[in-house]
């Protein structure tokens, strides 16, 4: 299983943007862990991180179809989470199981960042359980797959 994960807006200061809130790791650190994590379990990954939203768009289109396709999408669309529809339409159109994943828990913090505009495109949403919700997404997406797998 390929699986994209796709890491939005601001996440590039990973580490020294409110530690108190996203903890001191690094992205290239919580990418590395999750390399870590996914070895052995049958798993090609691959990273994007943009702080724009039409690349974001264009990466997720791109892993629908073509020589960069992709089995599924593990996405932390930052700030586009209350209000990117061109995100949650791109996620609709692509057609791939997709979890989306929060560092911090999006229901705690300040009410603009309650509503997710693109958890109804997804297969799950997974918020406030640090960098262990990228495991927990590939975890579901495996067993999602293992389940389409051993349907008849």
């Amino acid at each position: 299983m390929k699986i994209l994960v796709i890491h939005g807006p601001n996440l590039n200061l990973l580490g020294k943007r409110e530690p108190e809130v996203y903890g001191s790791e690094t992205l290239d650190e919580i990418n590395h862990r999750i390399r870590n994590y996914a070895m052995g379990k049958e798993v090609s990954l691959e990273f994007f991180q943009s702080n724009h939203e039409g690349e974001i768009i264009d990466r997720i289109q791109q892993a629908a179809e073509g020589p960069e396709k992709c089995d599924a999408l593990v996405i932390n669309p930052g700030a586009y989470t209350h209000y990117s529809i061109a995100i949650r339409d791109a996620i609709s159109g692509a057609g791939l199981p997709t979890i989306e994943v929060h560092l911090s828990n999006i229901y705690a913090r300040e009410p603009i960042r309650h509503k997710s505009v693109i958890a109804p495109v997804c297969l799950g949403q997974i918020s406030g359980l640090g960098p262990d919700g990228y495991m927990l997404a590939i975890e579901a997406l495996l067993a999602k797959e293992k389940g389409m797998r051993d349907s008849p």
